[in-house]
């Protein structure tokens, strides 16, 4: 029960409306990457997230989202100043806020600042496949080979039909596992 393993760096998903205030009316997202999550992909623009100690320049990654969404790390966090939940994508109630600044505006974020659980997308197929369900909560074991085996506990499992097989961790932990960027498997042990 193996699954490819990707490293999310920070980034952020933006509303339509706060890329007008960044961006300019009649602007749109240029996809510069397609990500491995079909729609999914990076874009040309960047913009300045800013909290209370420092900031960071982040990606924008599309498409629109319902609500703007700033995804770190812990590092991230603590170089800004902001002490974000560890929540999954889209649960940001509660959460701190931030201001974005782009080259024509810039915008307070009452909210949506978050530091992603670490969870796999499947399929409904993959998962039937794999023998899990949507938020069934496993282990995985990562080995990269540079002496950091690692094994990653509390991982959601995510299932949706526009979903595709890969679990997603963030900076700090592909750094405490050693990874270097390479493709990596991971293995679901519990």
């Amino acid at each position: 029960m193996k699954v490819m393993v990707e490293t999310s760096a920070r980034h952020i998903h933006v509303t339509e409306e706060l890329f007008a205030t960044l961006f300019g009316e009649g602007k749109t997202l240029t996809n510069k990457k397609d990500l491995s999550q079909p729609g999914q992909f990076a874009c040309e623009e960047k913009v300045k997230v800013v909290g209370p100690k420092g900031e960071l320049v982040m990606s924008i990654l599309g498409p629109f989202r319902k609500d703007t969404q700033v995804e770190v790390s812990c590092t991230d966090a603590r170089k800004m100043g902001l002490l974000p939940p560890i929540r999954e994508s889209g649960d940001i109630a509660g959460t701190p806020g931030c201001k974005v600044i782009g080259p024509c505006g810039e915008a307070e974020v009452d909210c949506g600042v978050i530091v992603a659980k670490r969870h796999i997308h499947f399929t409904p197929a993959e998962a039937e496949e794999f023998g899990l369900k949507d938020k069934q909560v496993v282990s995985v074991e990562v080995d990269a080979g540079t002496g950091r085996k690692t094994i990653f506990g509390d991982v959601v499992v995510r299932v949706r039909s526009d979903f595709a097989a890969a679990m997603h961790i963030d900076t700090d932990e592909a750094n405490a596992a050693g990874l270097t960027g390479g493709l990596v498997y991971g293995e679901i042990i519990a």
